[in-house]
């Protein structure tokens, strides 16, 4: 009877805890074209709140779907918010005509825009036609605002065109055109330049926070914890203090917590470019603490500082592709221009890193004189012999750039007969064999080869599980080491797992290498592999980092648990010297500073040191191994080219950081 009464109350207390639950959350029908976002604003939660409770969602939702949504008063709705609804006035518009469009009255329009109609209603005015509610939760608010903006840019007529043509082409009205260029109505006169306005629509989304302590980001659809940590720019450290839930994966529609000064979005314009030295802000390091600067710069692996001759006046030259000649003078370069011109963002952003360097030299007293050239270059061609032409280069200690090894290589061709070093510092490539060319970043070689030798000093035992797609990389491993063990595949084509526990070893530490673009076979190795753990010492290893590693599919803990290996030609920040720089420079840039703001720096500083040696850049090279804020430069000689050798050892440690293999 005992029995009885308890089972009965057992029941109970689940019929009453599943009443609890359904109280929770409410079912919603999906009606014909709503999305996951306008569902979310009508019940007044999160993107991810609905994924979390509907998890097939992600994939898509169609008419008739039903979803669980959670009650607003799980989310902690606290308030609502107001945003302006903008409408862009068009020719012949009248307040009348706007105001039946967006079904307001005309009374409305004019108390919302009382400044803006005091001298009427003229074409191009944006003005407020509708107000709208939008909810905000106490740690989250997403509004998505679509914005007409008035585009202004030139058209150089070309032979034979016409009014319609151009019309055609830009998706604007003839009249229109006529109205910006009054002499075009006589016709159209080869070569002449015309001025046309486009209207353009702007979605923005913004996510921010009741909390101002807070800064909020939504996760897009198949965005990565690789893309995004760079997107962001921060590291996924800090991305894993603030947001613990990501060791179960990055999901589409989750909130992650970004720290303060965080920022998805960058206030930097360059106006009025005409060179380097003027168009873009010089970094001062005058309150840079010296003894600090001096902490960051020297490592024990190679103490230059100490035997810089500070007497002895240098020159270096820095070629850079900023293409000023190509940019138009007139116009900001807003952070889209900088999207369409990766080059020159790239070119800014190592140009900030080489300044910070430029002038830490200076502060430690060294002697440099530095000249700035720009390099106007495409993949086929570029000015470097014009710009070595008009320029004196016979007192120059050393070059950095260009940026493309084949320009780098024509560059160090030229200056052979006076035998002026030559850095190319972003390249992987490898080509001519000149004995004054130094390739900074280390190649793809020496990136394979550096795991090698730390699998041969630990004596471990190799097992490559490499797909079928793969089979240049298979080819590649098996040259060049012969005791790599190679599982096979199954007949459905999946990999023979039973194999690949034969071949591990227990008296050994296994390393086993995963070369898969597909994201199920990695996530069944690693699950295989993650129960073989409490039998076998096993790391996982990847030649280089790569997108598929971070799909939401494979969890975290795969690669942490794992210890996920991998080479790198940068650490992550480890040292309070490092941190100093990269404080530093967020505070003078408002973020962290970019691989090739980095790159920039530490490039720049290492030949400032070494051209103030006493025996000189070259020299300097055969002697001294030095290491800076993320990069290590180690030269050596292979077969005629000269090679940085200076790879890094990374690996995901269990407490989702990334570390340095100590040596």
């Amino acid at each position: 009877m005992r029995i009885f009464k308890l089972l009965i109350l057992f029941f109970v207390f689940i019929s009453c805890a599943a009443k609890a639950k359904q109280d929770n959350f409410v079912r919603h029908n999906v009606a014909k074209g709503e999305t996951i976002y306008q569902i979310a604003i009508k019940y007044q939660v999160t993107p991810y709140d609905i994924y979390r409770l509907n998890p097939d969602a992600k994939k898509g939702i169609e008419e008739g779907t039903i979803l669980l949504i959670p009650k607003a008063s799980s989310v902690a709705i606290t308030k609502k918010e107001t945003k302006n609804i903008i409408h862009e006035v068009k020719a012949k518009e009248t307040l009348y005509s706007i105001a039946r469009e967006y079904e307001v009255s005309v009374p409305q329009l004019q108390e919302w825009n009382v400044e803006l109609l005091k001298d009427g209603l003229k074409k191009g005015q944006e003005i407020i036609v509708g107000k709208e509610e939008v909810a905000v939760t106490e740690n989250y608010l997403e509004v998505e605002n679509t914005k007409n903006t008035v585009e202004t840019f030139s058209h150089k007529v070309l032979p034979q065109e016409t009014l319609y043509g151009i019309s055609k082409k830009y998706n604007i009205a003839i009249e229109d055109i006529i109205a910006q260029n009054p002499d075009a109505k006589d016709g159209l006169k080869e070569g002449s330049i015309l001025t046309l306005k486009r209207k353009t629509e702007k979605t923005v989304t913004t996510v921010g926070s009741t909390n101002s302590n807070a800064n909020l980001y939504t996760v897009k659809p198949r965005q990565t914890l690789f893309s995004l940590t760079r997107e962001l720019n921060i590291s996924r450290e800090e991305l894993f203090a603030l947001n613990p839930e990501l060791k179960d994966g990055l999901k589409e529609g989750m909130v992650l917590k970004l720290p303060t000064t965080t920022s998805t979005s960058t206030s930097t314009v360059v106006t009025n470019t005409t060179s380097p030295e003027s168009s873009i802000k010089v970094i001062p390091l005058d309150d840079f603490p010296k003894k600090d600067t001096l902490n960051f710069i020297v490592k024990p692996v190679g103490n230059l500082l100490a035997s810089a001759n500070k007497k002895k006046k240098k020159n270096l030259v820095l070629l850079l592709p900023f293409n000023l000649g190509k940019v138009d003078t007139n116009t900001a370069l807003t952070k889209q221009a900088l999207k369409e011109n990766p080059l020159l963002n790239l070119s800014l952003e190592f140009y900030s890193g080489a300044m910070m360097a430029i002038d830490s030299a200076r502060v430690l007293g060294l002697p440099v004189q530095v000249k700035i050239l720009d390099v106007e270059s495409s993949r086929t061609s570029s000015n470097i012999a014009k710009l070595i032409s008009d320029n004196d280069f016979s007192n120059v200690d050393a070059v950095i750039g260009p940026f493309q090894n084949s320009h780098a290589e024509k560059t160090a061709e030229f200056l052979l007969k006076d035998s002026i070093p030559v850095i190319s510092p972003l390249s992987k490539e490898v080509g001519l064999k000149l004995p004054n060319l130094y390739n900074a970043v280390p190649s793809e070689d020496y990136m394979v080869k550096k795991l090698f030798d730390h699998f041969k000093a630990n004596k471990g035992n190799i097992v490559a599980v490499v797909s079928n797609k793969k089979g240049s990389t298979k080819e590649y491993l098996e040259s060049r080491y012969q005791d790599i063990k190679f599982p096979g595949y199954t007949a459905k084509g999946s990999v023979d797992t039973d194999q690949l526990k034969i071949f591990l070893q227990k008296n050994k530490k296994n390393y086993v290498i995963i070369e898969s673009e597909t994201t199920a076979q990695i996530l069944n190795v690693t699950n295989f592999l993650k129960k073989l753990k409490p039998e076998y010492d096993i790391q996982m290893v990847v030649l280089k980092l790569y997108d598929t590693l971070d799909f939401e599919e494979i969890p975290m803990t795969n690669l942490t648990e794992l210890n996920m290996l991998f080479p790198s030609i940068r650490k992550e920040i480890e040292t309070d010297s490092d941190k100093i720089f990269a404080n530093k420079y967020k505070k003078e840039n408002g973020t962290l500073p970019s691989s090739a703001a980095a790159r920039g720096f530490d490039v720049t500083f290492d030949t400032i040191l070494r051209i103030c040696q006493n025996e000189g850049y070259a020299k300097s090279n055969q002697t001294f191994k030095t290491e800076y804020f993320e990069n290590t430069f180690d030269y050596v000689n292979d077969n005629g080219n000269i090679i940085n050798k200076g790879v890094y050892l990374m690996y995901y440690d269990t407490d989702y950081s990334i570390k340095r293999v100590i040596e």
